[in-house]
């Protein structure tokens, strides 16, 4: 009897032991296995990127001047006006100084007395010295005061002269000319004006002379762009008045230098303009062709991540992606170019984002 239960004890174990080892083959079949994501990728490569930067600029004249008055004086006779052609050294306006003309006669009075001080005086010290020729006739001292009244009469008489001088350039003042060949864009006073080198009447300029034959085209370049540029390289502008039609202008002079608010370099194009048709103060556009002079790697946009932790791409190695910092360059249209210690023909993730992980195995 006791080896009939110890028999189907025994089986009972061996049946359980099989039933439990049956639930667990089961249950590890169900474990499902970690499956590695399929991942876009491309291989990368350098290219010359060319694009174009539309920019404003401004037109100004070559030359540009507001003509102020040098002295105090009245306007009486104006010659030109706003639109008038003007030559260089041609009579702009006549200004009106009665107390100059009355200082300049004064002054050629002084002038004329003071000369005839000191003609006679050196008439004195010529006869002195003729006659100390002869021994005895004439003292050493007596000789060497007339001579000391001739100098001073002659020094004084200098300084006449200098003050004739300075009345008469003083008077030339009141004749207006202009410095070059141009066109007077502005005018502001009219016959009876008072006008002066301070006070009320310097307020504004008697006139702003441009020259438009040849213009400025000045045009900020952010620093990105500078390296791009080189005197002598022609470039294209339009203007709002005339949308449809493009001008050509050559690069002549380069700041060589950053602007501290701005950023950007000043580049000024000459522009010739023979026709009048472009006008100082118009707004214009730019274009900029950017040719890069070395190769550089360009990738999709997609594949660079911006983020609050830097700038970067996924590089693809032995079926794990790899974090890597890069700097971005210039863009055109679904394009960037990119900066960094990158490998050639490295593999690149196509479209990147801040979820993906370094380390994370791909297939």
């Amino acid at each position: 009897m006791k080896n009939k239960l110890l028999k189907k004890s025994f089986l009972f174990l061996v049946l359980a032991t099989l039933v439990t080892a049956c639930n667990t083959s089961e249950k590890k079949k169900n474990v499902p296995l970690e499956i590695a994501p399929v991942i876009e990728t491309f291989t990368i490569s350098k290219e010359k990127l060319a694009t174009e930067l539309r920019i404003p600029a401004e037109l100004t004249g070559f030359q540009q001047v507001d003509i102020y008055a040098k002295v105090s004086s009245f306007v009486k006779e104006l010659k030109v006006d706003i639109g008038s052609q003007v030559k260089k050294g041609q009579l702009l306006l006549i200004l009106e100084a009665p107390e100059i003309s009355s200082q300049l006669a004064a002054a050629q009075s002084r002038q004329l007395s003071q000369k005839a001080v000191y003609t006679a005086s050196k008439s004195t010290f010529d006869r002195l010295f003729e006659t100390s020729k002869i021994e005895g006739t004439i003292s050493k001292n007596d000789l060497e005061q007339a001579a000391a009244r001739k100098n001073s009469d002659y020094a004084q008489y200098q300084a006449t002269q200098a003050a004739y001088k300075e009345i008469t350039i003083m008077k030339s003042y009141l004749a207006i000319r202009a410095p070059f060949d141009g066109i007077i864009s502005a005018r502001n006073v009219n016959p009876g004006t008072f006008v002066g080198s301070s006070g009320k009447g310097s307020e504004s300029p008697l006139f702003t002379l441009q020259q438009q034959n040849k213009l400025r085209l000045s045009v900020y370049v952010p620093e990105i762009y500078t390296g791009y540029l080189n005197i002598g390289d022609e470039l294209i502008f339009n203007v709002k008045s005339f949308n449809n039609e493009t001008f050509h202008a050559k690069i002549a002079r380069m700041s060589g230098a950053l602007d501290s608010k701005l950023r950007s370099e000043r580049v000024e194009l000459d522009v010739i303009n023979t026709s009048k048709k472009l006008l100082p103060g118009m707004v214009a556009e730019v274009f900029l062709p950017l040719k890069s002079k070395d190769n550089n790697y360009v990738v999709p946009k997609s594949a660079v991540v911006t983020a609050s932790d830097g700038i970067y791409v996924f590089i693809v190695k032995h079926n794990k992606m790899k974090k890597t910092a890069v700097q971005k360059g210039r863009e055109l249209e679904n394009r960037v170019e990119i900066f960094g210690d990158i490998p050639e023909n490295s593999i690149l993730v196509k479209v990147a984002s801040e979820e993906m992980k370094d380390g994370t195995k791909v297939k």
